[in-house]
């Protein structure tokens, strides 16, 4: 019982929690930069890069916008 709670407990402190205490963890780098405009994406936003590319820049492709995120 008291190992299934304090697996719960680390889970939970794990996620981030509210507060001051998993600010850290909520905030998202702007890692993803477009090369034709400088326009900054969090990390975790890669479709709306690509729709970014395919709507702003119609002649240019992803890979040109995006060269970071270029699998």
């Amino acid at each position: 019982m008291a190992r299934a709670k304090n697996a719960a407990k680390a889970a939970k402190e794990a996620a981030g929690g509210g507060g001051a205490a998993g600010k850290a963890s909520r905030v998202n780098n702007m890692d993803i930069k477009c090369t034709v405009c400088m326009q900054c994406f969090p990390s975790t936003q890669v479709k709306a890069a690509q729709a970014h590319a395919e709507s702003k820049h119609p002649k240019s492709d992803f890979a040109t916008c995006f060269p970071m995120c270029a699998q």
